[in-house]
Parts: structure tokens; sequence; C-alpha cells
């Protein structure tokens, strides 16, 4: 069960565990006062890839920085008010992100993502509903392939892809190419009102098992 990030100092949440500034568990690039302001790690999986939110949150300056994948994206340096939320957007199709910031007792914090509104483990519940993920090593590169079940949009690493939709007698098959390599999503009715449609990757005449996502 994913719980949110409690702070009290002079403790730091990295990666999802509790430890101290000074532990030899945190190596470079990690600044010691990015060390001690982060208090907060969560990684995202969306359709262009998984996106790393880190958020460092200085309860003596009320400082409020916002990093998506190492990049600053928010920066506070003054905020008299300790709680509150903080929102911007993550990856290719820039989805909306919240952090909330609210106070427990005395100097202790807690921190929750929200995307699209949603809670982070309601929102990954969901997705894992409406989307499909394929990784796959080919030609020396790895390929995290992901299909979008609403729009039947289809993205590999990062980027969407140009496809091609036919119908064949048992469903519908969505072709595109990764280099040299003939592709395609096979969907097929599962004939059961609870699984739904059954949708698979082939790869050069491979079925290539599915992530969860």
């Amino acid at each position: 069960m994913l719980l949110p990030f409690i702070r009290t100092l002079p403790l730091l949440c990295y990666n999802h565990l509790l430890v101290s500034p000074d532990s030899p568990t945190l190596s470079p690039p990690y600044s010691l006062e990015k060390m001690a302001d982060l208090v907060a790690v969560w990684d995202v999986a969306l359709s262009d890839g998984v996106h790393k939110i880190e958020f460092e949150h200085g309860t003596t300056s009320g400082k409020r920085v916002v990093y998506v994948d190492g990049k600053e994206e928010i920066r506070k340096d003054w905020m008299f008010k300790l709680v509150g939320r903080e929102t911007f957007y993550v990856g290719a199709a820039k989805t909306k992100a919240t952090i909330n910031i609210d106070a427990i007792s005395g100097f202790a914090y807690e921190y929750t993502l929200e995307i699209n509104g949603k809670s982070l483990k309601k929102y990954m519940e969901n997705r894992s509903k409406t989307t499909n993920t394929w990784i796959l090593h080919m030609d020396g590169e790895n390929f995290r392939i992901v299909l979008e079940k609403d729009t039947m949009d289809v993205w590999c690493n990062g980027k969407k892809l140009e496809t091609a939709g036919e119908f064949v007698d048992d469903g519908t098959e969505t072709h595109f190419s990764l280099g040299n390599h003939d592709c395609y999503i096979k969907a097929v009715s599962s004939g059961k009102r609870k699984e739904g449609i059954i949708h698979t990757l082939i790869v050069d005449n491979r079925e290539i098992p599915e992530i969860a996502s």
C-alpha cells in the first residue's frame, strides 16, 4: 500500500525510504543542501516513460523546489506559509501533477502526489486498466512500448509512433515499425465481459509478454 510521505526534521525521504541526510546510501549528484531539504521522491509511469519527481521543502526558510527528471520546474525560496500545494506538468503529454503539503502535528509534514486530480495510487490503478506495457530488447537497445487503449495511440521510448490499423477476421491489428522490425498489436475479444478486449504485441511474428504498467 502506498503511503504519503511524512517528514519530521531532520529526516530525509528518498526513494520511498526515510534516511538520515548524512547516510552513506546517498550519492552524487545530490549536494548536502539539496539532501537536507529533499523530503519526497516519486516514480510516475506515463506513456512516454517513467518520470522521477523530487520535492525539496525547507521547513525553516519555507523553500519549495520541484524537480522532474532532474530538471528544476518550480523554485520558491521564501514561503511564510509552510503548507499548501504546488502544481506542475510532467511528460510529453503535459500531465498535470500536484504536490500537497499538509501539517500533521508540530514540525511533522505529510507530502502527497496527485496526477490529473487523483491520488498517485488511484491514478496508477486506473492506468493499469487503460494501458498495456511491453518491454523488449532488440539490436542492443531496450524498448518500452505503451498502448493507450482508449485512443489506440502507441508510444515507444517517449515518442508517439506512426501506426496503421486494419481489420482482420478475429479483431484488429495496429501496425508500426521499430527500426527494421515489423510490429503490430492485435486486439481480439476475450469473450468475457469482465476481461473485455485482449491486446497482444507481435514483433517479427513473435509474441512479446506484457508487463504490469
